[in-house]
């Protein structure tokens, strides 16, 4: 049974002519190459409870195994529509930014703000747009599988504090994102609502797995208030996150569980690694290495025992992930 904490995405044709002007937005988008999950976050200072949408996460896009989108600042449906079907079509994240400037709706791109990633040959990449005209302080900052953006914030620590909150996360895609939102609970995050007492008026958070349906993620929890209340909503959602979710784990097996079915030596590594498996038996093991940036420079399958020259990778930290009868496990590695 999905885990379903608002009302079930829909598409946005069905809404072509409504907008939300000038949103004062901060959201992230993000990629996990590893597990393959896609997610969305968010939070502005719109009250929701005065506009005819049904849902909160209307901001992102999520695209089950391939990518996601946020589209904000001055948001149309339509622009919405066209950026879904430019992912659909196969363009990557810069790609799908640079149709979207050379053909917007209204022929004023330079009010828009964007956030895109995808997987593109097995590798994630990210693009971000904000259009001169995008209200102050604006601004993204982009990392090989995320893109953070905002527009009417209290200024770029803002984007930085959830840059720095995304990447030193545990847990999976949803914890990542979720600490990335707290990365921006401030009073006046989002500049309007510093009258409120918060960050925002409201805040979501949604992720899809590979075998999701389009529309239909796995995880799906928002928060939305009204102004004058002073209700933080980041604070609801963590609440809320909390009692459904545990960030204690990543989803992938430990390094002890490796361990028990897998010799990995040596590590740190040098010029050689070699992998055995425990079990003499196995096969059709899949063998992956990605490295911090999450991008894949290893695949190959094997069965019981591999050995592969390492002298040509650079010096740092790899991932070390083998899949195993739908199981996967991995460790981290040392390359000097």
């Amino acid at each position: 049974m999905k885990n379903l904490f608002t009302l079930a995405f829909s598409l946005l044709i069905c809404l072509p002519f409504q907008k939300v002007n000038s949103q004062d937005t901060f959201s992230i988008v993000a990629v996990d190459s590893i597990t393959g999950e896609v997610g969305s976050a968010g939070a502005s200072c719109v009250d929701l409870f005065n506009t005819s949408f049904s849902y909160d996460s209307f901001l992102g896009v999520l695209f089950p195994g391939k990518g996601a989108i946020n589209c904000q600042a001055y948001y149309l449906p339509a622009n919405q529509n066209n950026a879904t079907a430019r992912m659909n079509a196969g363009d990557t994240p810069q790609e799908i930014i640079d149709w979207l400037v050379a053909n917007d709706v209204q022929g004023n791109p330079a009010i828009r703000q964007y956030g895109v990633v995808a997987m593109v040959n097995g590798s994630p990449q990210s693009a971000a747009y904000t259009g001169v005209n995008t209200d102050n302080y604006k601004g993204h900052v982009t990392g090989p599988n995320y893109s953070i953006q905002g527009n009417i914030l209290s200024g770029k620590p803002v984007l930085d504090s959830m840059e720095a909150r995304f990447l030193r996360a545990e847990g999976d895609l949803a914890c990542k994102l979720m600490a990335a939102l707290q990365g921006a609970n401030m009073v006046g995050a989002d500049a309007r609502c510093s009258s409120n007492g918060t960050s925002s008026l409201f805040a979501f958070v949604k992720v899809s797995q590979q075998d999701d349906a389009f529309g239909d993620p796995s995880f799906l929890m928002s928060v939305r208030t009204r102004g004058g209340a002073g209700i933080e909503p980041i604070d609801s959602l963590q609440v809320n996150f909390d009692a459904a979710r545990s960030c204690n784990m990543t989803g992938i097996e430990t390094i002890e569980t490796f361990d028990e079915h897998f010799n990995l030596y040596p590590n740190p590594i040098v010029d050689n690694l070699s992998i055995i498996s425990k079990e003499t038996t196995a096969h059709d093991l899949e063998l992956q290495v990605l490295n911090m940036a999450g991008e894949r420079i290893f695949t190959t399958q094997f069965s019981n025992a591999i050995e592969t020259k390492t002298s040509h990778w650079s010096k740092g930290i790899y991932l070390v992930k083998i899949e195993k009868e739908g199981v996967i496990f991995s460790r981290k590695i040392i390359k000097l």
